[in-house]
């Protein structure tokens, strides 16, 4: 069950671009924290920003004996890792960047969204796309394929750590992911980076407004000691 802090912190994370973000963690220290090949496919993502806890799903490439349409009825399959996800969460599927096979299909995320799941964030490809679509779940991913995921992966596990689109991400971490792309947010840090973002998107918001009004950047983005006293004052009179 969501907290009241959480549902406070998600909802000020839903206001705050995913570029917003990258800035506030670089300054953290955290460099790779924006999961490559992850772009809005699926008309419930363009356009949208959706916040959650991540969900983790693994696989590895291909092997033979056990990648087989068989695997799909093993008690540790795909369809059984959907079965545990919770309501809310984004489901974040480590797919190895392959992009000439689907590692998910229309399906499978029909019945994703039947369970709540918020969205579903992938390095690799989706398959069965006009279904994908129409099951009205919120998918980034590398692009499409025809093929199924046993062709070229082997599923492993899920609530495991990953590397999505080359970012480490744990269970539970959060992930913020809008028309830039999907961006993580360590679980340890996530009310400190939403506060932070939020103050950087007020003060972005205020230099937009001084360039609007013809001011120039030097000294202003970023603010010397004279703008960010005005910005401050700003604060005092909105």
């Amino acid at each position: 069950m969501t907290s009241p802090q959480e549902a406070k912190t998600f909802e000020a994370l839903a206001h705050v671009t995913t570029a917003t973000l990258t800035t506030v963690l670089l300054k953290k220290g955290l460099r790779n924290v924006w999961i490559r090949g992850a772009r809005p496919i699926t008309p419930d993502a363009v356009g949208k920003r959706i916040v959650g806890r991540a969900f983790t799903v693994r696989f590895v490439p291909a092997r033979e004996d056990l990648a087989t349409p068989d695997s799909w009825s093993s008690p540790k399959s795909t369809r059984a890792a959907i079965e545990q996800m919770p309501a809310g969460c984004i489901a974040v599927v480590d797919a190895n960047g392959v992009r000439d096979a689907g590692f998910w299909g229309d399906i499978l995320c029909a019945r994703m969204a039947r369970r709540g799941v918020a969205a579903l964030v992938s390095d690799g490809a989706v398959r069965d796309i006009t279904g994908v679509v129409s099951t009205g779940l919120a998918v980034w991913a590398g692009g499409t394929a025809a093929p199924p995921s046993v062709a070229h992966l082997t599923f492993v596990d899920w609530q495991q750590p990953i590397g999505c689109g080359g970012v480490a991400v744990f269970p539970d971490d959060v992930i913020v992911a809008d028309q830039d792309g999907a961006v993580l947010i360590p679980a340890a840090l996530v009310d400190e980076v939403a506060a932070l973002a939020v103050e950087q998107e007020r003060l972005e918001g205020w230099i937009m407004d001084e360039v609007q009004a013809g001011a120039s950047l030097p000294g202003l983005y970023p603010p010397n000691a004279e703008h960010q006293a005005r910005y401050e004052a700003s604060k005092q009179n909105p």
